[in-house]
């Protein structure tokens, strides 16, 4: 089976799904808060193991400690996956923490900032110059 497949993207979408339910109703784990998501989960063509991308709300310490609560509980997750779907194998879990997310509003914070420090009146005065400048060329073709 190809990385790409349309076999293996449902594959992948069926996990995520399965692990996202699994994540946030059955595990009691107090390491693991209730803002934990799962953005993309990349499994392996031999299905032997599969990359879980997860975003966590909150400071570096709270997910370290999520992601040392999902190791933990990977074997649980692994034996309900097992259950809940029909795989030749069932992968071993690899929880990965995605940045992406915070990175992106940091820069969506930055570009707000650089935004809102340019002075806008000078960016209007230039339009309006650009604008009177346009009207007299137009008077002069005119003869």
């Amino acid at each position: 089976m190809k990385k790409d497949s349309i076999k293996n993207i449902r594959i992948n979408q069926e996990v995520q799904r399965e692990l996202s339910v699994l994540i946030s109703r059955e595990i009691k784990d107090p390491r693991i808060p209730l803002v934990t998501s799962i953005l993309h989960v990349e499994v392996a063509p031999d299905l032997k193991t599969a990359k879980i991308f997860i975003s966590v709300l909150g400071d570096e310490d709270t997910r370290k400690n999520a992601l040392k609560g999902l190791k933990s509980a990977s074997s649980f997750l692994r034996v309900q996956l097992a259950k809940r779907l029909n795989l030749r194998n069932t992968p071993e879990l690899i929880f990965i923490i995605d940045e992406s997310i915070e990175y992106g509003a940091t820069m969506m914070k930055l570009i707000d900032e650089v935004t809102h420090s340019t002075p806008q009146k000078k960016e209007s005065e230039d339009f309006d110059e650009d604008l009177d400048t346009e009207d007299q060329d137009d008077e002069f073709d005119e003869d």
